[in-house]
């Protein structure tokens, strides 16, 4: 194996605790008509036994990142946490605001204006700086951590918005893991690394987003704000296990199960004479695919309402990417979504699809289905 030392504390010692071999770039999306095979990559997760931080290992890929739509629970989510934050007083009117965000989109700061805060110019420090779900797209996490830290003025907060842990575990999420994300934060290893810049969480928030996402607000000052729900969110993921390589490793035999079962349930609805279109092509769809072999025979098409991904195939396969009005135009039986928050937002836009008697099903029946 690698050697490997870890993005956050430096340390050498830890576990592979999945390993999804070699996978190609998800957000690479050729054209469609562009011959394979596409280049592939080693794609795993190590979990550091010194600060518990689950992590990608090798990325040898280049970012392409094709400008994706936001979805309508990402903006949803996005307001929500405006409103709770702020009634917990961390967003006092005329703040500065500085905003790390994602490259997938989620932007918080026109929210932020709206509430009276004011976006901090060039390198200064600020009141409030916010991390949406931008440090796991950052390689070194210690130094990118650090950056972070210092931009927050000497009496403000600093707010970190991430995809848990807990639950990719809980919810068998092995397909989160993609190259360029190259953290996988549980609240234990987080809490170590906001300590090695000086931080202490004060306050936690948890949202529906991706099944399970959290907000920590931490400060220079410490535990003085503290309500309690930093701590019960140490002792819930303690207890689950986070830190534990058995428990994580777990994780590999979902891939078995969701690809497996993925690749049956398509066969048998072909075999039935029953159409089955995909939507979202969406990075966790790509290693799914790609690990359950399927292909234009099973799954004629991905619609996604990314212009930039449509007329593209997905990566690693002979699938196309289409547009939802051409979904429309399959008349499909069913719909299987990759990404589930996706799921209300998609019945309200194109009701046509259950009009005419068709399905919208995520991975979660198609696992659980009998056939």
């Amino acid at each position: 194996m690698t050697e490997m030392a870890c993005r956050a504390c430096g340390g050498s010692a830890g576990r592979l605790v999945l390993d999804l071999g070699d996978q190609p770039a998800c957000d690479y999306f050729p054209p469609r008509g562009t011959p394979g095979p596409d280049p592939r990559y080693p794609l795993q997760m190590w979990l550091c036994s010194s600060c518990g931080l689950a992590q990608l290992m090798n990325d040898p890929t280049v970012p392409e990142e094709p400008k994706a739509a936001e979805p309508a629970a990402l903006l949803a989510q996005a307001a929500d946490a405006v409103r709770r934050v702020g009634s917990a007083g961390w967003l006092p009117p005329g703040a500065t605001v500085i905003e790390y965000g994602s490259p997938h989109g989620g932007s918080w700061l026109g929210l932020l204006a709206d509430r009276g805060l004011v976006t901090a110019d060039g390198q200064t420090r600020a009141d409030i700086v916010l991390d949406c779900f931008g440090l796991m797209h950052c390689a070194d996490q210690k130094t990118t951590l650090a950056e972070r830290a210092a931009r927050v003025s000497d009496r403000g907060v600093l707010l970190l918005q991430y995809h848990s842990l807990a639950t990719i575990i809980q919810h068998g999420q092995w397909n989160a893991l993609r190259h360029g994300h190259f953290a996988y934060y549980s609240a234990p290893a987080l809490v170590r690394m906001l300590a090695g810049v000086g931080f202490t969480p004060c306050a936690a928030w948890r949202f529906d987003l991706y099944q399970g996402t959290f907000l920590l607000a931490a400060t220079r000052a410490g535990p003085g704000r503290a309500d309690g729900s930093v701590e019960a969110l140490l002792t819930e993921e303690g207890e689950l296990g986070v830190r534990d390589p058995a428990v994580v490793g777990k994780l590999q035999e979902d891939v078995s199960r969701s690809a497996a079962s993925l690749r049956q349930w398509l066969s048998q609805q072909r075999a039935v004479g029953r159409t089955v279109l995909g939507y979202s092509a969406a990075s966790r769809a790509v290693a799914l695919l790609c690990s359950a072999g399927v292909d234009a025979e099973l799954l004629p098409a991905v619609a996604d309402a990314s212009a930039a991904k449509q007329g593209c195939r997905m990566p690693g396969t002979d699938i196309p990417v289409i547009s939802p009005a051409e979904l429309l135009d399959h008349r499909p039986d069913a719909v299987v979504v990759f990404l589930t928050d996706l799921v209300d937002e998609l019945r309200v836009a194109m009701p046509e699809v259950e009009a005419r008697g068709g399905a919208w099903v995520t991975m979660d029946h198609v696992v659980g289905s009998p056939g």
